[in-house]
């Protein structure tokens, strides 16, 4: 892959995409994590207008000490880009509260402070007209849906959505984000524990990028490789409704005359 091609190629489609759209910029939600802070930087590149935000909600402090150093490095750098830090613990808190108990177990809270921190990104782009860029590599929006339905997954257009993970890893390093970030070990930020993506799904990254490529074909593999399939399958078909368009109920014209 020639990387800085492929970043010229993502900064053009981005600045063309917002003009041909009639906004003004870009909102980009920054968890300390490889996506926020590729596709941050690269929408910086446009020299279009960027804000850029940490939404903590009972967050590790590591993980907001990463977005922190991440925004700090892209506003030196890129005088286009401004930052604001939205504490939603609290917002979280009375949500949930407001809530029947039952809807308390750990996937729905997760999922609600997903949607709590896309609202808030969409409360700026609709004041200034920027457009939500959402932060989802290949794997997750297209092989194993590892997103939030109507939370990171709701944005506006998606630039490193064509981009396997070991490229998104690949780009950021040419783009010099901090080693800090490279090195950390990818979480959707969403559990107060310690999980990341992979002890959560089950299988890398790398791993996942293979079953991507390798198709259903259990011929010739390895145990591990097969276990990698079935692992990759179960979520593609669990969140399939995820990479879908949402069903439309077609009325026959016939019941409607």
């Amino acid at each position: 892959m020639n990387n800085q091609a492929v970043i010229n190629h993502i900064v053009s489609w981005l600045d063309t995409y917002c003009d041909n759209s009639g906004m003004k910029g870009f909102v980009v939600g920054i968890s300390g994590g490889i996506d926020s802070a590729l596709t941050s930087t690269l929408c910086a590149f446009t020299g279009k207008p960027v804000i850029v935000i940490t939404m903590p909600i009972h967050q590790k402090s590591v993980e907001t000490e990463r977005a922190e150093e991440h925004i700090s490095w892209l506003c030196a750098n890129h005088a286009n880009v401004s930052r604001h830090r939205i504490e939603l613990s609290e917002a979280f808190e009375t949500l949930k509260a407001a809530l029947p108990a039952e809807t308390h177990d750990g996937l729905s809270m997760a999922n609600t402070r997903s949607r709590l921190r896309m609202s808030t990104l969409y409360a700026f782009a609709t004041h200034y007209r920027y457009l939500v860029a959402g932060t989802g590599n290949k794997v997750e929006d297209f092989g194993v849906g590892f997103y939030t339905k109507y939370g990171d997954g709701g944005v506006d257009l998606s630039p490193i959505a064509d981009l396997y993970k070991s490229q998104v890893f690949a780009l950021a390093k040419t783009l010099g984000v901090a080693n800090s970030i490279l090195v950390a070990p990818p979480t959707d930020g969403l559990w107060e524990d310690d999980r990341n993506d992979e002890d959560q799904i089950g299988a890398t990254y790398p791993e996942l990028e293979w079953a991507m490529e390798h198709g259903e074909s259990t011929e010739n593999c390895t145990p591990r490789q097969l276990e990698v399939l079935a692992i990759f399958k179960k979520f593609n078909t669990a969140n399939k409704h995820k990479m879908v368009p949402i069903p439309v109920c077609t009325i026959p014209s016939n019941l409607l005359a």
